[in-house]
């Protein structure tokens, strides 16, 4: 008599195992929580019934198993649709399509099957695992559940497989097929047969082991088994005994008992192990999943080397000869779900800020952030030194790193400044979709931005022209003989503390209060934006046709990266925070002093709409393929003029606690870093770990007292021969931004930026001044020429500095005077004697005050080109008095900026603007000029 083979026993031996090693995974791994998904069309009682029984045991071993179930009439695309959201769900590790479907449509079960994820497919059925399979390749694949628990079945028995002769009877794709390609692997010599071979008795008696999934009840008798065989029956038919159905195998177990040596029972055998290896095949795809992207672990990127040649070509004919990435190879290599990126063609990418609900919890990366000496027209090359340094730290020192850059307004771009990619060998690529349209971010927000100043003009162009009863029977129409209050009428309710919401029930005073806003319009702050160099909108009347009767109001147009809603964008960290600060956008007072809100305006859903992709960062590349965020632009003197909370947040989590984020500050030190700390850093709560101070001497010599540069002419011989005086006085500003970033607790690198005409004296010389006056560390970048190679001894500089201890210290205490804190950046930053406020300012500080907006922190607007309000101060003037000739405030970003001199919120075209080198091959498309 044969020896049975216990499936049920095995089963729960291998249960145990499963159920501890769960144990310890989660244990070990913050309580990680097992997923799986059983999908079922119609209610057939046998699918039922198994559904049932993995159900339950995988609540037993500790998986979280769930079973969605569709009615029969659910179509195929339906289907589609909801096991790609399953695919989508980092929670769910497992997808188990019960078969066969009970529909009343058409339904391709090979589809649905091959659209569940290879990598959650822990039924072993999706083409790809299957192929796996085929090629050797099983510890990469999930085999079939079945055919892995009749391995582990013939296992049990202790027969060593090498060399056995093993027939399988049947072929199908969920048992036969798999079965020989396992025994096949395992050394066997392996014959699959089918209902169609021929003499099917003689080839199973020359079996060693003899596996039958044929579908055919007691279909294998005595006389076609080798005596001492191992048989393994996977059959379970229902066949009529008497008045009862009885459940029997594929084997008639009585018969061939009496000739094999082992063999499994029908039911009891194959079955509760079939169960057991789905639920060990679903605790293996977690542990992948957590492995490949929940663990902090260095990326396997591969980097793109540089073809470089000499001289360096323009910016737009390098960033042409270097071949980008499809990003959602990028996005793989830095471990990022497909459910977490949205493509925008095949070279950029939208991150979802889903990815910060899986990786929240993971340790943040060293933060640098990389500013400059003051600006001049010879360049000092931040945006090159930046994207060098991620090129330097990714591709050639292999450290997790992502650059976050702002992204590029197309009024520079097209009028004097050009692109904002970096330059030479240091750049974002395509550069063409960089600096031009990228994802449509900086059109949403013009488009959201003038759609809030269409509704202030025509709020009050309705409140002029209709009475008290007409106003607010539009505001809250009768709709199917009802009033209601949308959810943004019923905040003004709240704000105004009117206690109802009921229409109906407003006094008269009441409703006038809710519907009048009464807009002063001499108050108004909003301007339109749009996204190009126009200098005849600086001043603009609106209001001129006969249909708006006679409200003609004096106005103007600025640049979009100055809107408010861009400034907003770069300081929230989530859609609701968003949301939150358009909503409380101050444009205007009432004529009582009180100030006018986009909530007010009832238009803050709308801005929401308008926006809603904006908040995602936009994925790209260097040359050299190391990851680089693009998002948010705010103008660096009205704004912040850094890039985005979240991009920096993002980036972070996935470097993880080894890798690094290079953010940028625009302009100055004394502009962009000190918003950087004082405003940026204040709302993130993020500490970093380095500044990076770019400098060239060519720009120091400028600042040492040497000639001006005129666009359009020679650069001066100053700047081109050895000047060791024009330096070392030039040092002054580059020494003061030194000092001003160590009062801020972090410690800062010069990156010198090389340029051919630089002397070895001169380089010396920087370096040496830079050490000796609070440096961590001065080095000579060569980024331009090199790429990522010419910037290692930078990215060595920042590893050692970022070793050192952060201690982040803001300037100022926001509970300070708006006075008092606008004194103490003035004289702390930019060395001035005292601060001297005009009257029309000091009113509206006064009434800022009055209005609760006293603690907001300050974002000064001046010029960049010098510590004072003078561009032609140059180095580091002192003891001037600092001009403050009018306070505005962005309450939706959260901060007051004072206005320093006179600042043109809206750049006009030089004389040749850059577009006269730009053109388009009208057949092959390609973009040239840009720069």
């Amino acid at each position: 008599m044969a020896i049975l083979i216990d499936g049920k026993s095995l089963s729960k031996s291998f249960l145990a195992k499963i159920r501890q090693e769960l144990g310890e995974f989660k244990a070990n791994n913050a309580n990680f929580q097992v997923g799986l998904a059983i999908v079922q069309v119609g209610d057939r009682a046998d699918s039922n019934i198994y559904i049932r029984n993995k159900l339950r045991t995988a609540g037993d071993v500790g998986i979280n198993a769930k079973h969605l179930k569709f009615n029969r009439s659910v179509n195929e695309s339906i289907l589609i649709d909801e096991i790609n959201k399953l695919n989508s769900d980092p929670k769910i590790h497992g997808i188990i399509v019960q078969l066969p479907f009970d529909s009343e449509n058409s339904i391709d079960s090979d589809l649905i099957v091959n659209t569940v994820s290879p990598n959650k497919d822990v039924d072993g059925l999706h083409y790809a695992n299957a192929g796996k399979i085929l090629h050797g390749q099983v510890d990469k694949a999930f085999v079939p559940c079945t055919p892995k628990g009749c391995l582990e079945l013939i296992k049990s028995t202790g027969v060593d497989l090498k060399g056995k002769n093993a027939v399988v009877v049947g072929r199908s794709k969920l048992v036969g097929s798999p079965m020989a390609n396992l025994l096949k692997l395992n050394d066997c010599t392996v014959t699959i047969c089918h209902s169609k071979t021929v003499d099917l008795p003689t080839i199973c008696r020359s079996a060693d082991i003899l596996v039958v999934g044929i579908g055919k009840p007691k279909f294998v008798k005595s006389d076609w088994v080798k005596p001492g065989a191992v048989v393994v029956d996977c059959g379970i038919n229902s066949v009529q005994s008497g008045e009862k159905n009885k459940i029997c195998g594929d084997v008639d177990f009585e018969d061939v008992s009496k000739m094999a040596k082992f063999i499994t029972p029908v039911p009891g055998g194959v079955g509760p192990m079939t169960v057991t290896m789905l639920l060990q095949n679903t605790l293996e795809s977690a542990k992948r999943y957590y492995m490949n992207y929940e663990v902090d672990a260095q990326w396997k990127c591969g980097y793109n080397p540089l073809v470089r040649v000499e001289p360096v070509p323009e910016d737009i004919k390098i960033a042409k000869s270097q071949r980008p990435k499809d990003i959602s190879v990028i996005a793989d290599e830095i471990r990022l779900l497909d459910s977490e990126f949205e493509l925008y063609g095949k070279k950029k990418a939208k991150i979802c800020l889903s990815v910060l609900d899986r990786i929240g919890n993971r340790q943040n990366g060293s933060y640098v952030v990389v500013t400059g000496i003051n600006p001049t027209p010879l360049g000092e090359g931040k945006s090159t030194t930046t994207v060098g340094l991620c090129q330097a730290l990714g591709a050639h020192l292999k450290k997790n790193t992502i650059g976050c850059l702002r992204q590029p307004s197309q009024g520079p771009t097209f009028g004097i400044k050009g692109g904002a990619a970096g330059g030479g060998y240091s750049q974002v690529i395509p550069m063409e979709e960089f600096n031009l349209h990228l994802t449509g971010d900086i059109h949403a927000i013009t488009a959201a931005n003038n759609l809030l100043a269409a509704q202030i003009e025509t709020r009050m162009f309705h409140e002029k022209t209709q009475t008290d009863k007409a106003l607010y029977n539009r505001l809250v129409p009768l709709k199917n003989g009802k009033r209601e209050f949308c959810t943004i009428q019923l905040r003004r309710l709240k704000k105004l503390k009117i206690d109802k919401t009921n229409p109906d029930e407003l006094t008269e005073d009441e409703m006038r209060k809710f519907s009048r806003l009464n807009i002063d319009p001499a108050t108004i702050t909003w301007n339109r934006v749009l996204d190009t160099n126009d200098r005849f909108l600086r001043r603009i009347t609106v209001g001129q046709a006969n249909t708006e009767k006679n409200m003609t109001r004096q106005t103007q147009f600025d640049i979009t990266v100055a809107s408010e809603i861009m400034a907003i964008l770069a300081l929230t960290d989530s859609m609701s925070d968003f949301l939150t600060r358009l909503g409380r956008i101050v444009v205007a007072d009432s004529i009582d002093g009180e100030p006018i809100t986009a909530d007010d305006l009832g238009i803050t859903g709308a801005l929401g709409i308008l926006l809603k992709d904006t908040i995602k960062p936009t994925l790209m590349q260097t040359l050299e393929a190391t990851p680089v965020l693009v998002h948010a632009g705010p103008f660096a003197n009205i704004a912040h003029g850094n890039s985005s909370i979240i991009a920096d947040k993002i980036g972070l989590k996935l470097v993880g606690k080894d890798g690094f984020v290079i953010t940028e500050a625009g302009f100055g030190a004394d502009i962009g870093m000190e918003k950087f700390f004082n405003i940026k850093c204040r709302n993130s709560n993020l500490v970093p770990n380095c500044v990076v101070l770019v400098a060239t001497i060519r720009a120091l010599k400028l600042h040492g007292g040497g000639p001006k540069v005129e666009p359009g002419t020679p650069i001066p011989a100053e700047y081109c021969n050895e000047n060791l005086d024009l330096v070392r006085t030039g040092c002054s500003n580059l020494i003061r931004h030194i000092e001003n970033s160590n009062k801020f607790g972090i410690p800062v690198v010069v990156a010198l930026n090389k340029f051919s005409k630089d002397s070895q004296k001169e380089i010396d010389l920087v370096l040496e001044i830079s050490k000796q006056n609070g440096a961590f560390d001065a080095v000579l970048c060569e980024n331009w020429e090199k790429g990522g190679e010419g910037g290692v001894e930078l990215a060595n500089a920042v590893l050692r500095a970022s070793k050192q201890q952060s201690n982040l210290k803001f300037l100022y205490d926001l509970d300070l005077s708006i006075e008092d804190k606008i004194r103490k950046i003035a004289q702390a930053i930019y060395h001035a004697k005292d601060i001297e406020i005009s009257e029309s300012a000091q009113k509206k500080i006064d009434t800022l005050k009055k209005q609760g907006f006293n603690d907001l922190p300050i974002c000064m607007s001046k010029t960049q080109y010098s510590f004072s309000d003078n561009p032609d101060l140059k180095g580091a003037p002192e003891g001037f008095i600092l001009p403050i000739r009018d306070v505005r405030a962005s309450i939706g970003a959260g901060f007051i900026y004072p206005l320093v001199g006179t600042i043109t919120t809206i750049p006009g075209l030089p004389t040749r603007p850059c577009f006269y080198d730009m053109d388009i091959d009208p057949e092959s498309e390609e973009i040239f000029g840009l720069s």
